[in-house]
């Protein structure tokens, strides 16, 4: 059963962020790829949302917080999202480096 997925605002605002750094740093081209594919893994969230692990910080923020990884080797972002059972909640999409969400990030 697919479910449906909402991306938050401040995900979204990562995403052209990430986005639009790729653009600058890479190329053009480059930043349409990671968009058009992490727009995808998204996406495929609403099939088995619960496959995902929970995120490091699940626990210190009382939150069932999971996170999906996209990319590849130092490239890797993870995409923060919580399952109410009907929907998908995309929270945040951060750089694996970064460090972890607080409350405030969410």
């Amino acid at each position: 059963m697919a479910h449906s997925v909402a991306t938050l605002s401040k995900a979204e605002a990562d995403i052209r962020r990430i986005a639009m750094r790729i653009a600058l740093t890479v190329s053009p081209s480059s930043a349409l790829r990671w968009h058009g594919g992490v727009l995808a893994k998204v996406r495929t969230l609403a099939h088995n949302p619960s496959m995902w692990p929970l995120a490091e910080e699940a626990e210190d923020l009382g939150i069932e917080l999971r996170q999906a990884l996209y990319g590849k080797r130092r490239q890797v972002y993870r995409i923060l999202y919580t399952f109410d059972g009907t929907t998908v909640h995309v929270h945040r999409v951060r750089h694996a480096a970064q460090d972890r969400l607080t409350a405030d990030d969410i």
